[in-house]
């Protein structure tokens, strides 16, 4: 074809795109076949052709050997291909079937036979399909539909990622459905689904989904994955959904969980025996019925694949005290679907859309926890959001038989409204106060009349565009592209009920400071706190890339990328507020196929990945908005019904120094010149296949996590030294330029440099006299592990998958959330608030588990019968006494200091402390997860079959997580008497059956 004549038809496609308005597709959606021609002599017979077929679509695609006898088949729908060879002027001769998978290149190589009289290829002896993929250099686990049929797998996308070795989940009340990969916190992952990124960019912690029975197959990318995917510095999770074929398909399924299969939750007691968390009345009912249907609207060309599913979830859950009794319904239905249009053998269009918006009410009442009596009428109502619409459109073309190209556009929203009956007259109220300080259970806790923490109403939309290229030149394969979302806030959150006030009821030492001020001769204080935002903030985040895998021989490969990032996130004025540009993320990786025939390889990568900066920072400090804290004496509560506490006299001054309601001059407020977040990453691999069955794995891993973008809290410059503080948006540990006053008249006229490492914290004597300044810790985190695995391939018998995760994650920061302290505002964690937050903090890391060890199998007893098991076992996370003072100021917050004499002088320089390092108190007990099924495909014309699946057999309800503030904030010497005792465990045993027909 004519240079102009391609350009003029890459022309015409762009146009049709934008018309269309299409939607991306992330080139490893699809897979590729590859391999090599040989012959007994050596010698490469010329000009073979090697063609794939799909007999479920018709799909058909070849491509000519080159001179040396090796071919690539790219940009495969996942799927099972008949595969043949054609010697020129010679009948096709079939090789076998060959499955392609996501995101992964099979690898089929062909010893030929001699040419026969009539000219045909004879096939002389099996080919050899390696379950090895030596074209890639990164660390990722398949796993397929018809293996999750087989194995007890809850039905969401957290559980299936869990199956990969290392994989370890995140703390629940962060929220989402997070997972840790390679000692990474949950805020630092990315999701596609058909190529489409569905993560969260809020605060990074969760993720659009769709129900399990529309999934096709999952990739879980654990490390060194390619220059197309950034944004992440945590894993992947890729997966691609079902599609039509020429057989037109239908079927149901019915999924149920009943509240009689659950074991009960236990209830948790203190020391003295008392109740502090009420779980035994905590249950749920689930079912969910879905329908399908697939087939062809035009044979071997035009395919349809669409899910309409019927949702019932009705959770049951008291609070902690059992005060109050929450009764849920959530109903609404999903639906989605796919369509593909085979244009030609060379050309594809997909265009796939779903809704996986719900609503939940709760109603809510009082409650007594011993008899099990709701008392009177429902109390309250709340009403919760979230999910949206999301579709994408996908392109491809295989313009000849070097280049194939791919463009894709689509759209991402997810709802989150909050509300309640009650928000208008009752406000939030918590009493902090324990037993130890005089107070009964039942005036401990929430006091509240509502159970609505925040008003909140927000929209996330994504619009994602992509173009994605693959150009063969020799024996280099050119991989390039550029991608783009718009990621817009519509955002709205305030407390409920009157001045939109929370109120919190402390004891501190009478005489003691507070705010300025003293605590009362009562010890009784009370804070209140109005925290308002409002807006729409939109980021900006782009990218584009280069790879080129050079075949520097036969059996190497060498991949050699780079990927260039820019990040712009936008304040509630609509100017940048954070923007990076020009990061470069190089990417270098090998994978060696040791004998040459795909079945062992040596595999190696380093690489740098970029994360960018989640919405909620834009938002929470780059728009109108307001956290206004006031501290009071308390005198009791008033006994009104919505029992808003008495307030006395008012202890120092209002503090609104995070936010005033007012959109400030940000260049005050955040570095100019600010570094982004990275992690380097670096893999060695071994891969081999003992047998057609058997195959065995090991790698090594190290990352190291450089920077962090946090809040401080600067009190000091060098050129003024003390300072009003004022809280900035930069990076701890570094220079930080922001507007501020250069000659110290109390006026911003000019950029400053604050090398936070040494200053930007001013320090005073026990007199009140300013003596100097300090800096902050850098931030660091690093992982090292070794991961060894054990594969045997299903054969219609029997299959087993084994790991083993030897793995260390230490740090003095998470990452972008904070585990310890149940801070899920991404970017916005108290570690660097001031830098006695993390001094001398480093140490094991939350998401720390030093062994892990993973079995998955299943065996069918008949042709009918199968049984499977999963087990996960690993040992504990960390547990650190965290303080609320240090021994260099009277700050009191959060620390590595533990006051143990003299803690209550005024006199800052008199308090003896001792250092508590992180990890210090243990580790929580080892957790063993093991799950069963059984499934039955009755013996009748139709496609029927049953599973039941019990998950945590041994109802092991061990502690994961505790309360590790052994001295809260603003209670120096006042230890924490729940200091601890669990806060999070294993969920109780429960049991799930799984209905499918299929037509």
């Amino acid at each position: 074809m004519k240079a102009y004549n391609i350009k003029r038809a890459a022309l015409c496609v762009a146009l049709g795109t934008c018309l269309a308005t299409l939607a991306p597709s992330a080139f490893a959606q699809d897979g590729a076949v590859v391999g090599r021609l040989t012959s007994d002599a050596g010698q490469v017979p010329a000009g073979a052709t090697v063609t794939v077929r799909n007999p479920a679509t018709g799909f058909v695609r070849s491509v000519q050997a080159d001179s040396k006898g090796s071919y690539r088949i790219p940009l495969l729908p996942v799927g099972t291909y008949d595969m043949e060879v054609n010697l020129p002027g010679g009948a096709a001769s079939r090789v076998g079937q060959v499955t392609v998978s996501l995101g992964s290149a099979t690898t089929v190589n062909v010893p030929l036979g001699a040419v026969s009289t009539l000219g045909t290829v004879e096939v002389r002896a099996p080919q050899v399909v390696s379950m090895v993929d030596v074209k890639s250099t990164e660390s990722a686990t398949n796993i397929t539909r018809e293996e999750l049929s087989r194995l007890p797998v809850d039905r969401d996308i957290t559980a299936v990622a869990l199956l990969a070795p290392g994989a370890v989940k995140g703390k629940g009340s962060l929220g989402g459905q997070g997972i840790s990969f390679g000692g990474s916190s949950v805020a630092e992952n990315t999701v596609y689904i058909n190529g489409l990124n569905v993560t969260d960019f809020y605060n990074r912690v969760g993720f659009s989904s769709v129900p399990f029975a529309f999934y096709q197959e999952f990739q879980v990318k654990t490390g060194g994955y390619s220059v197309e995917f950034g944004r992440s510095t945590g894993g992947v999770i890729n997966a691609v959904t079902r599609s039509g074929s020429n057989d037109f398909k239908a079927g149901a399924e019915l999924v149920f969980e009943p509240r009689a299969w659950q074991s009960q939750a236990r209830d948790r007691y203190d020391g003295e025996g008392s109740r502090y968390i009420s779980a035994r009345r905590d249950d749920y009912s689930r079912s969910a019925l879905n329908v399908f249907a697939s087939g062809a609207l035009v044979q071997d060309k035009l395919f349809f694949f669409g899910m309409y599913e019927a949702r019932d979830y009705r959770p049951t859950s008291t609070n902690d005290a059992g005060t109050f009794l929450s009764q849920g319904k959530a109903d609404e239905p999903f639906w989605g679907g796919k369509l593909d249009w085979q244009i030609t053998d060379n050309q594809m269009l997909s265009l796939f859309g779903f809704s996986d918006k719900n609503k939940t009410l709760t109603d809510v009442y009082r409650y007594d926890y011993d008899s099990g009596d709701i008392l009177g009428e429902r109390s309250n109502q709340i009403v919760n959001t979230v999910g949206g619409k999301n579709w994408s459109g996908t392109y491809s073309w295989q313009v000849n038989n070097d280049l194939t190209m791919k463009l894709m556009y689509g759209e991402n929203k997810r709802n989150r409204v909050q509300s309640s009956l009650m928000d208008e007259n009752c406000n939030r109220v918590f009493d902090n106060r324990t037993a130890a300080q005089g107070v009964p259970p039942n005036l401990q806790g929430d006091r509240s009349c509502t159970s609505s923490s925040q008003l909140e109403a927000a929209l996330d939309t994504r619009k994602a565009a992509r173009a994605d290229f693959e150009w063969s030149l020799g024996n280099h394969l050119l991989r390039f592209g550029l991608d783009r979302e718009e990621n817009t806030s519509d955002y709205e959150r305030a407390y409920p009920g009157p001045g939109g006030l929370r109120y919190d009821i402390y004891y501190r030492n009478p005489g003691s400071p507070l705010n300025g001020g003293t605590v009362p001769a009562s010890g009784l204080v009370a804070r209140t706190r109005r925290y308002e935002v409002a807006g729409s903030f939109e980021t900006i985040n782009s990218a584009y890339y280069l790879e080129d895998n050079w075949q520097v021989t036969p059996n190497f490969l060498l991949n050699i990328g780079a990927r260039v990032e820019s990040f712009d996130n936008k304040g509630g004025d609509g100017d940048s507020y954070i923007k990076i540009d020009n990061m470069i993320a190089p990417r270098l990786g090998f994978s060696w196929d040791v004998r040459g025939d795909g079945t062992t390889k040596v595999f190696g990568n380093l690489g740098r990945y970029y994360l960018p900066v989640a919405n909620v920072i834009n938002i929470k400090q780059a728009g109108g908005f307001l956290d206004e804290r006031t501290w009071y004496e308390f005198l009791g509560y008033t006994g009104a019904a919505n029992n808003i506490p008495n307030l006395g006299g008012q202890i120092g001054p209002v503090d609104n120094s995070q936010g005033d309601g007012s959109v400030p001059d940000l260049r005050a407020e955040v570095n100019r010149d600010m570094d982004p977040v990275y992690q380097d990453e670096a893999i060695l691999g071994f891969q081999h296949m003992l047998s057609e069955s058997w195959s065995v794995a090991a790698s090594v891993t190290y990352r190291r996590l450089h920077n962090a973008i946090d809040d401080m809290n600067i009190t000091a410059t060098g050129q003024c030294g003390a300072i009003d503080g004022v809280w900035i948006m930069g990076n701890p540990g570094r220079t930080n330029t922001v507007w501020g006053d250069t000659n110290c008249d109390g006026r911003n006229d000019g950029w400053i440099d604050i090398d936070t490492s040494k200053e930007g914290w001013a320090l005073y004597d026990d007199d009140g006299n300013y003596v100097g300044q300090r800096g902050w810790v850098k931030p660091k985190r690093d992982y090292k592990a070794l991961e060894l695995q054990v594969d045997r391939a299903w054969d219609g018998k029997w299959g087993f998958n084994a790991s083993y995760t030897l793995a260390y994650g230490r740090g003095n920061a998470e990452g972008p959330v904070n585990s310890d302290t149940d801070f899920a505002d991404a970017g916005r964690t108290e570690n660097f608030d001031n830098p006695w937050v993390n001094y001398r903090g480093y140490g094991y890391l939350a998401n720390d588990r030093r062994h892990q060890f993973k079995f998955r199998g299943s065996y069918a007893l008949t042709e009918n019968l199968s049984v499977a098991a999963t087990l996960g076992v690993q040992s504990g996370s960390p547990i650190t006494r965290f303080g609320a003072g240090n021994p260099f100021d009277d700050t009191d917050f959060h620390s590595y200091y533990v006051c143990v004499s003299n803690c209550q002088s005024t006199v800052p320089s008199e308090r003896v402390f001792v250092h508590s390092p992180r990890g210090g108190d243990g580790r929580t007990p080892w957790t063993y997860d093991l799950d069963v099924s059984v499934s039955y495909k009755v013996p009748i014309p139709t496609d029927l079959r049953l599973k039941l699946a019990v998950y945590n057999v041994l109802n092991q309800q061990r502690v994961v997580t505790v309360d590790q503030d052994y001295e809260p904030q603003d209670s120096i010497g006042t230890p924490n008497t729940m200091y601890g005792y669990g806060t999070g465990f294993q969920s109780p045993r429960y049991a799930q059956l799984t209905v499918t027909w299929n037509y």
